[in-house]
């Protein structure tokens, strides 16, 4: 075998100082060097820091993505009918894949996706389906792939064999004050997305106080890059833009968002904006496979039990106890978190509400942290209800009041209660 191409890292700090584009080949080396140990953390940490004061261009990041994507395996789903997947950039009371996934499998699309834990204020998919009993989120590759054939729906853990590069970066990221940079959180999601197999891609790109990007300009921004670097590496990838100002569900917490997934499966009256949004990235998702062609074959595969009936299948064949989807375990005690005044609740800050599940041991702040499944919240008014002063804006499910006190600290404040007001729609726009 050839040797690796190796590069000076100094000349590539220097060039990125400079604002000069990275042809592909050096990345390669450089990032190459920096996974065989060649190259240091603080040389690796100074061209971060480059990278976020000078950027990147849109080739130069697609470029990036590739070699990120192929510091390691890449699954081979060609065999899968319709290989499709999905990606939210991150949110709180976020329960779209436990409804889409069995969704758009139950209207013949394959999906065969890897997800990771939450951390921080926002949850992560394998832990909501963790609190399901007996579920098993840790599958080799021929379990996973055996499933995905027979179910059409299987959901693990993060390999680590996928876009290793990508994990050493980010954990550098993160200790050097380096996350907050497009162009490096472009190609660390689409990296592992590439490196994942699926044809078609659906990305959920929040906007608003409980997601990572705060404005829409910002989401906007992100939304199309990703989907350039789709484009580039052959990729179908449509981009969802959709609001987090509020918890997109009214349950925050594993198994309490659980359970709302369930009763949006079986048909009950819910709030509206979880169920749009999934209608939405469902229908780009098949769409776009060339599965359905209107919105409505979506909405009746929702509403007639298909998408039920496959969740239940996924689940018992990942070893979950179908019958137990009845009894989760739930926090047993109850506080409220009162309506400071009477009128028209105008602002939810999702952000703070996601901190207070947190603070009641809802979300670990280490990847290393014990999360308790069972406790959370269930909002009772969302933006644009009538609310008087003291009546509950929302229950907080806790376990002897541990973390109670630090999470009615962290609500003070987040519910605006004023004027009457149009609430603005959920799904801001659509990038194809």
């Amino acid at each position: 075998m050839p040797s690796p191409t190796r590069v000076n890292p100094v000349d590539v700090i220097l060039a990125k100082r400079r604002g000069e584009a990275h042809p592909q080949h050096q990345l390669e080396a450089f990032i190459g060097g920096y996974q065989r140990g060649e190259v240091a953390d603080y040389q690796v940490a100074a061209w971060l820091m480059a990278v976020v004061w000078r950027g990147m261009s849109d080739v130069e990041t697609a470029a990036l993505t590739q070699v990120l994507a192929d510091s390691g395996e890449r699954l081979d789903l060609s065999e899968l009918p319709h290989c499709v997947d999905k990606h939210s950039t991150g949110g709180v009371g976020d329960t779209t894949t436990l409804v889409l996934a069995p969704l758009v499998a139950a209207l013949g699309a394959t999906v065969a996706k890897l997800s990771g834990r939450g951390l921080g204020h926002s949850g992560g998919t394998i832990d909501k389906l963790e609190s399901i009993p007996g579920f098993g989120a840790t599958l080799d590759r021929d379990a996973f792939l055996r499933q995905a054939r027979e179910v059409g729906v299987v959901v693990s853990g993060q390999s680590a064999d996928l876009a290793p590069a990508d994990g050493l970066l980010y954990a550098l990221r993160d200790a050097t004050g380096t996350v907050e940079s497009l162009p490096l959180i472009a190609s660390s999601i689409m990296s592992k997305k590439l490196a994942g197999g699926a044809k078609h891609l659906v990305l959920d790109v929040k906007t608003g106080s409980g997601a990572f990007m705060k404005r829409d300009a910002e989401a906007r921004a992100l939304a199309r890059a990703m989907v350039g670097i789709g484009r580039q590496a052959g990729l179908a990838v449509r981009a969802v833009l959709s609001r987090m100002d509020q918890p997109l569900g009214r349950a925050v917490g594993h198994a309490l968002e659980v359970r709302e997934a369930l009763a949006l499966l079986r048909g009950e009256a819910l709030d509206g904006h979880l169920r749009e949004v999934v209608v939405v990235l469902a229908f780009e998702l098949l769409e776009s496979a060339g599965l359905v062609t209107s919105r409505s074959q979506v909405e009746a595969a929702l509403d007639d039990g298909r998408a039920l009936e496959r969740f239940e299948r996924w689940v018992a064949a990942q070893g979950g106890d179908v019958g137990a989807l009845a009894r989760l375990d739930v926090a047993p005690d109850e506080a409220a978190w009162p309506a400071p005044a009477s009128g028209t609740l105008r602002r939810v800050d999702a952000e703070r509400v996601g901190i207070a599940v947190a603070r009641l041991g809802g979300a670990r702040e280490h990847k290393s942290d014990t999360v308790d499944l069972g406790v959370g919240a269930v909002l009772h008014a969302r933006v644009g209800d009538e609310v008087r002063a003291g009546e509950p804006l929302a229950t907080l499910y806790h376990r002897g009041g541990r973390g109670l006190e630090a999470a009615l600290a962290a609500l003070t404040g987040a519910a605006e209660v004023g004027t009457a007001l149009t609430p603005p729609a959920v799904v801001v726009d659509v990038l194809r």
